[in-house]
C-alpha cells in the first residue's frame, strides 16, 4: 500500500468544481438495517454522520458542486441526499461512470477538475479517473493504493469531514468558509 500525504496538494485542490460522494462505507459505515413494519412494508435505515454534511455544506459555500453517486439504490440515501441539498445519482447495477460523464457535460468540467472519496471497488473506473481520488481508512487495497490523500476515520465516522477540511485547508479557505458560516448564525 503506498502512503498517500497527509495534506491535499494546493494545485490539485484549487482546479477541483465537483465534489463525488460514495455512500455506503464513506458517508456512512456501510451498514444497512433491514426489516419490515407490523404491516410487512418494507424498511431499510443507514446511519450518516452528522458532521459529514456540514463539510458538504462548507464545500457548497465555497463554490463547489457536491454530488452523492452511489452503487445501490436506497430510499435513505434519497433522504439525506435531499435534506443536504445535493444531487445524487443511484444505480443498482453500480454504473457510476455513466452518471459521473453525465454531470461532467452538465457542469462543464473535465476530470483534473473532480475530486471523489470512495472505499471500494464499485467506484473503481471513477477513481481511476479523477484528478483529486481520496480514500476513507476503511478502504480497500485497489482504493487505497490509488488515493492521493486518505482520512485517519473510518467512513460515516467523520471521514467526509475529515476530506472536506483537508479539501478547504489546502484551498486556503477553510477558515474564511468557517467565519462566514458563524457570523450568519451569530448576533452580530
Amino acid at each position: 500500500m503506498n502512503a498517500p500525504e497527509k495534506s491535499i496538494p494546493p494545485d490539485s485542490a484549487r482546479r477541483i468544481k465537483l465534489v463525488i460522494f460514495d455512500v455506503d462505507g464513506v458517508l456512512t459505515d456501510a451498514g444497512v438495517y433491514i426489516g419490515t413494519t407490523t404491516s410487512g412494508e418494507a424498511v431499510e435505515l443507514k446511519r450518516f454522520d452528522i458532521q459529514d454534511g456540514l463539510g458538504m455544506k462548507l464545500l457548497q459555500r465555497a463554490g463547489m458542486e457536491v454530488v452523492i453517486v452511489s452503487g445501490r439504490v436506497s430510499p435513505a440515501t434519497t433522504l439525506r441526499a435531499r435534506e443536504l441539498g445535493v444531487d445524487c445519482y443511484q444505480d443498482d447495477e453500480a454504473l457510476k461512470l455513466v452518471a459521473v460523464k453525465d454531470l461532467m457535460a452538465r457542469n462543464g468540467v473535465e476530470w483534473d477538475e473532480i475530486a471523489m472519496l470512495a472505499d471500494d471497488i464499485p467506484d473503481l473506473p471513477v477513481f481511476r479517473l479523477v484528478g483529486l481520488p481520496a480514500a476513507v481508512a476503511n478502504a480497500v487495497p485497489a482504493i487505497a493504493d490509488l488515493a492521493v490523500w486518505r482520512s485517519e476515520r473510518r467512513g460515516g465516522e467523520g471521514a467526509a469531514r475529515e476530506f472536506c477540511e483537508a479539501l478547504l485547508e489546502a484551498r486556503d479557505e477553510l477558515s474564511t468558509v468557517v467565519e462566514q458560516y458563524v457570523n450568519e448564525r451569530s448576533d452580530l
